[in-house]
């Protein structure tokens, strides 16, 4: 985990919860310099996060119940870990992120994530960001950076291949901006 997560993971958290939690805790993101000049400095990683939602398929209502192929689980008590197969392909990708199996049990335990709630599911997404180098590409704005380095980590980017339907960085653009994202100058 960068030193950027390790020191912000709560402020980062705040930026993408509830408008309670924010305003709760608004005089300590004030104080905080902020990436881009925003007014929140975390609007690009919300954005970011709510575009490989789209890009997944999952975004909506029911996005953090959602199982590879569309089904839907009940209960965050752990990932569901159920194999679908659809179209030829076998995954136990879940959630809001699609997180496989396998790749949840090692970001779980290097967070200590005890449950697969949004809020869990949140922070491994970030975890995941950082760990392909593209947090700070993220928070600065530098979008297809970012996604170039995210692309083998979600299929639906472009240049994943992975062979599940990726989505066009034009497209991704726009979601990303209609989500509050901004790019770098």
């Amino acid at each position: 985990m960068t030193n950027l997560l390790k020191t912000h993971w709560k402020y980062i958290l705040a930026g993408l919860a509830a408008p309670a939690l924010v305003i709760l805790i608004g005089s300590k993101l004030k104080s905080k310099k902020t990436p881009n000049n925003m007014n929140n400095p975390y609007a690009n990683l919300r954005a970011f996060l709510t575009m490989i939602q789209y890009s997944e398929g999952t975004y909506g209502q029911n996005a953090y119940r959602t199982l590879y192929g569309g089904q839907l689980f009940n209960g965050y008590s752990d990932h569901p870990n159920i194999a679908i197969t659809k179209g030829g392909i076998t995954s136990t990708a879940a959630g809001a992120y699609q997180i496989l199996h396998s790749t949840w049990e090692g970001v779980a335990q290097s967070l200590g994530l005890t449950d697969f709630s949004p809020l869990s599911q949140d922070r491994a997404a970030i975890e995941l960001i950082s760990k392909r180098g593209a947090l700070e590409d993220v928070l600065a704005g530098r979008f297809e950076t970012a996604i170039d380095k995210c692309r083998k980590e979600w299929a639906s980017f472009p240049g994943a291949g992975y062979g599940q339907g990726e989505r066009s960085i034009a497209l991704l653009t726009q979601v990303y901006q209609k989500a509050g994202g901004q790019m770098a100058a």
